[in-house]
């Protein structure tokens, strides 16, 4: 048995969605631990394409048991439509293979209406959030103010502490953010009844997931985002409001850290990032719209066009020292087909001084500038191929020189969309090549 975290190397968006669908073949539990519904992954089936928000991948997988932890700060407007849509496409038949922790805070309709006025009144400083509530939910978390979901099946406190927090909440929305307030009773009675659809799935997921492992069962730690977006070690202020580190796993999912037994971080074959802050491969250019047109790069939250680059070995040399990295899954490499000439980033400059390490400043992040290593490109479709001798000679390289570069193994690379068009040459479950 195995305990594998999946997380994202690079801004997020890196495919976690498709690997994690992927790795959910060879796993008992499949557990959410941070993010809120800012999060969009992607999984393509056939014709059929879901982007889940809130729910783990692995429930277009039955009898796989799918957990979303207490890290997650869960919309549950959100999660019934999410539910509703799964279940309509024919998916998601038995109610008892999802639990949700009892000890999740929930994103609040202020949270979201906050969020939203808040990055209209910082005009060009916004950071560019996905206006889904998430930091302010996270805000009321460590300020315990939060309300969670076992707080919905206890009328009194539900009561008490929304009352509480809209006195507050509304005076801020109103006299500083010059928007509307809210009604005590609409939220209250739409929020109840919300309690009620959610309330069969509320669990003490900790004490389940533990037995699980106590019992010998493979369990899967799905992450949100990426590792650059990481509160504490991303580009801050432009990261995420949670830590998206595999340690994360940890807390949100209520496990302690000799639980985890290997660590995979999901990397694109370039670099992609969604809204503002620091991007030192970043390229505004017709190689730049080369790959974000064949790559689809569009948010599958927002919808917005993601900024593109090289691959960047400084950022995810970060991460791997950030989460522990074991191994490594390398997604799109078939959008670089074409490209007669590719750049792999190694280091910055800054004021004439090599990095080698990804800086905290976010002076030098904006002004550094990334020293590259050049290869020739491929012209042959590698969307097919199954085996690694059969990739295109300068494809290889290529991955040869990422491994070298970020000092991790690559054991999966996907070259397209369909869960088919992917090689796994090491499967994380296992300690040997066995894939199956």
């Amino acid at each position: 048995m195995a305990s594998v975290v999946v997380v994202g190397t690079q801004w997020g968006d890196e495919g976690k969605g498709k690997m994690v669908d992927l790795l959910t073949g060879f796993a008992h539990v499949i557990v959410r631990f941070q993010g809120g519904s800012n999060a969009g992954h992607t999984v393509v089936i056939g014709d059929d394409t879901f982007i889940f928000h809130q729910l783990p991948s692995g429930i277009l997988h039955e009898q796989k048991r799918c957990i979303v932890g207490s890290g997650v700060v869960l919309d549950p407007v959100n999660l019934v439509e999410e539910i509703r849509e799964v279940k309509e496409r024919g998916y998601f038949k038995d109610d008892r293979v999802l639990l949700i922790s009892e000890e999740a805070h929930m994103v609040m309709p202020y949270h979201k209406r906050i969020d939203v006025a808040r990055e209209k009144k910082r005009g060009a400083h916004k950071i560019g959030t996905t206006g889904r509530g998430i930091g302010p939910a996270y805000e009321d978390k460590m300020s315990r103010m939060g309300i969670r979901l076992v707080d919905l099946v206890d009328d009194e406190i539900f009561r008490e502490k929304l009352e509480r927090n809209l006195e507050e909440k509304n005076f801020y929305l109103v006299n500083y953010l010059q928007d509307e307030g809210f009604s005590f009773k609409e939220l209250y009675d739409q929020y109840r009844a919300l309690g009620e659809q959610i309330s069969c799935y509320m669990a003490n997921t900790s004490l389940i997931i533990n037995q699980a492992i106590e019992q010998g069962k493979d369990i899967l730690f799905e992450g949100a985002q990426g590792g650059l977006l990481d509160v504490d070690h991303g580009t801050y202020p432009y990261v995420t409001s949670s830590n998206t580190v595999a340690g994360s796993a940890c807390v949100g999912a209520g496990v302690g850290p000799v639980r985890i037994d290997r660590v995979m971080g999901i990397t694109k074959a370039y670099t992609t990032r969604v809204g503002g802050g620091p991007f030192p491969t970043e390229l505004d250019d017709a190689i730049g719209n080369h790959l974000r047109e064949k790559g689809g790069e569009y948010g599958a939250t927002t919808g917005r066009p993601r900024r593109c680059g090289w691959f960047d070995a400084v950022v995810v040399k970060h991460s791997v020292r950030m989460s522990g990295l074991t191994a490594l899954a390398l997604t799109k490499l078939d959008v670089l087909q074409g490209l007669e000439k590719i750049k792999i980033c190694t280091s910055y400059t800054f004021k004439d001084k090599k990095i080698q390490e990804f800086p905290a400043s976010l002076r030098i992040q904006n002004e550094c500038e990334p020293v590259y290593e050049e290869i020739s490109g491929w012209e042959e479709n590698i969307s097919t191929v199954k085996d690694m001798s059969d990739l295109p000679l300068n494809a290889q390289k290529y991955l040869k020189i990422i491994e070298q570069l970020v000092g991790v193994e690559i054991y999966m690379i996907s070259l397209g969309n369909e869960r088919s068009q992917t090689m796994m040459l090491k499967n994380p479950f296992y300690r040997t090549r066995e894939t199956r």
